[in-house]
């Protein structure tokens, strides 16, 4: 299990846990990052990561992506 930060660009990783404040991984699951789904990092600017979920490209912070498990 490794941080989002730490994935491939293009690669398709499914989200093991993910990981923060209650609040914090309910506005992930809000936006799609749901246990068990897929994610793929798309882009990285600035530390900030560009990923693909369920049809929809999401711009989170560093500091999001750390807490998401794959």
């Amino acid at each position: 299990m490794m941080p989002l930060t730490f994935a491939d660009i293009g690669e398709e990783n499914i989200i093991k846990k993910i990981g923060g404040k209650q609040e914090v991984r309910t506005h992930l699951e809000n936006l799609g990052f749901n246990v068990g789904g897929a994610v793929t990092v798309i882009n990285t600017i600035g530390g900030n990561v560009i990923v693909k979920v369920k049809e929809s490209r999401i711009a989170i912070s560093k500091e999001m992506a750390q807490k998401i498990m794959v």
